[in-house]
């Protein structure tokens, strides 16, 4: 449960790594709602981690939650590195705490989702929901 004041006013960050695009969700101020931000298109100019850090500048978060790809059976996989290294980069460059989330499924998930509703334009929209889904399970307290 936020402390103070500025604990209530941050927001959390989600993260779903690919490795060509990296969906982006922040949670409300008061750490209730996630909502997808971006979509985040790796080889447009920016690197991943310089965006985040604008986000960082934009929005005011102390934890950033960072999807996890791990085998059915639980075991780490090869997107399981890029996760670690993201992680290890913001740490370098922001002072924020990282939590990682088993995103087993998420991608399925987000495309029944967005398929239901009649909203599927882009793999960019799988991903927004990934990270969404990623966000909402840990602001929900599911691991």
């Amino acid at each position: 449960m936020p402390q103070n004041h500025e604990e209530v006013l941050s927001r959390v960050l989600g993260i779903d790594p690919g490795e060509k695009r990296t969906g982006i969700a922040i949670s409300d101020p008061l750490r209730v709602i996630a909502q997808g931000l971006d979509t985040f298109i790796k080889g447009k100019g920016k690197e991943l981690i310089d965006y985040i850090e604008e986000l960082a500048e934009n929005y005011v978060f102390k934890t950033v939650v960072i999807g996890m790809p791990l085998s059915m059976s639980g075991k780490e996989i090869k997107g399981s590195e890029r996760s670690r290294t993201l992680a290890s980069s913001i740490k370098a460059r922001i002072d924020t705490e990282i939590v990682f989330i088993d995103e087993r499924m998420t991608s399925l998930e987000s495309e029944r989702i967005l398929k239901q509703a009649g909203r599927i334009r882009d793999k960019g929209d799988i991903d927004k929901v990934s990270a969404i889904l990623i966000l909402q399970s840990y602001l929900d307290g599911v691991d």
